[in-house]
């Protein structure tokens, strides 16, 4: 059988390395990158460092408006869809490059396979939440990663090849949590230096990540959260998405901000590295968020809503507004029940589920 799958963001290609592993034991798989993350840092090293296989197609999109960047993500994904003739597509998450590749299949009949279907903030105003709305309605196996987003399909009428597999995120972050306590701390740090500069590494930190449009679209906005790392008792390691990064920097050096320290974006297993031994994470990513939680990192998400409710419990992840004053009280303020702590996300063989599950829904 063949599957032709589409990534095109980091946690993409994090997902995709969980999954290729088992599905290319059984099946042929053609790997199209649609170029949505199209730094090098952002990429290349996600390829490298996971040893995922190299794409067989790389479109080069790029960035764009929404709308540009879907069309000429459809575009491609067409033509390469027509040339191959696989007998599915895979697409992960709620990305553009998730829809433009749903869209693409739907248009032509080929079926469609959604890995981390059912996931709602219910926030249409959120171009993830629309992606994956969508997307989920035009796929035709649904590979769920909790109960809650089962329920939530339901919901809308999707019941037909729906499927609660657990969270391919959860198979990556346990396999290279694995492969981060083979080395010592040291060893991460030695690496980290070549970012942070020699001798700037702080031996207690907090981890941030920080890029959406509503966090950081104004310099007042950047400067209510970066006024708040300042606060914080330990420095703020903060991986800059390259959208946000002159923003960040110009904040920092107009109000003089020496607590927050920026770098480059990491590959993915320095960035467990930093989440696995920070005291806090602060952040508005939605993978993050997860990550930090089958970590046992507490974690403040400066979102009104999150699509990982099972985060919620016990404030091992708590919603924050993007100000200063909240910011600070929730990092510093929020009490963690460890009792409430379980295990929604599986137990780290979703891959294995997915090809399984996969296989039996085309063959029936």
């Amino acid at each position: 059988m063949k599957i032709l799958t589409v990534v095109g963001a980091r946690p993409q290609f994090v997902k995709a390395a969980a999954v290729s592993r088992v599905l290319r034991a059984r099946h042929q798989e053609v790997l199209v990158h649609t170029g949505q993350h199209y730094d090098k840092n952002m990429s290349d090293i996600f390829f490298d460092e996971l040893g995922i296989p190299k794409p067989d197609y790389n479109l080069g999109v790029g960035s764009g408006s929404h709308a540009r960047q879907t069309a000429d993500m459809l575009v491609g994904i067409e033509e390469l869809l027509e040339k191959e003739s696989p007998d599915a597509i895979l697409v992960y998450g709620d990305t553009n490059s998730t829809l433009a590749g749903a869209l693409a299949a739907s248009k032509i009949h080929i079926p469609v396979a959604h890995v981390e279907a059912g996931l709602r903030s219910f926030n249409k105003r959120m171009p993830e939440e629309q992606n994956r709305v969508v997307t989920d309605h035009l796929s035709d196996v649904l590979f769920a990663p909790t109960q809650t987003a089962v329920d939530n399909l339901t919901r809308e009428g999707i019941t037909r090849n729906v499927f609660n597999v657990g969270d391919v995120m959860c198979d990556a972050v346990l396999h290279y949590a694995r492969e981060i306590d083979k080395q010592t701390p040291d060893y991460y740090f030695a690496r980290s230096r070549r970012l942070l500069g020699e001798g700037a590494m702080p031996q207690r930190w907090y981890l941030a990540t920080i890029h959406r449009a509503e966090n950081t679209d104004t310099p007042e906005k950047v400067y209510q959260v970066l006024s708040a790392f300042e606060e914080l008792p330990c420095p703020v390691i903060f991986p800059v998405h390259p959208r946000t990064a002159p923003l960040v920097r110009q904040a920092c050096e107009q109000h003089a901000f020496t607590n927050t320290v920026i770098i480059e974006p990491v590959g993915y297993i320095d960035m467990l590295f930093y989440t696995k031994n920070a005291v806090k994470v602060v952040t508005d990513s939605g993978g993050l968020q997860k990550e930090a939680y089958i970590l046992h990192t507490p974690c403040v998400t400066v979102r009104d809503q999150t699509e990982w409710v099972e985060t919620l419990a016990g404030n091992h992840n708590i919603l924050c507004k993007p100000t200063r004053e909240d910011i600070l009280d929730k990092v510093l303020h929020t009490a963690v029940d460890e009792s409430a702590y379980g295990k929604p996300y599986g137990n780290g063989d979703a891959a294995r589920q997915i090809t399984e599950k996969l296989t039996g829904a085309l063959d029936a």
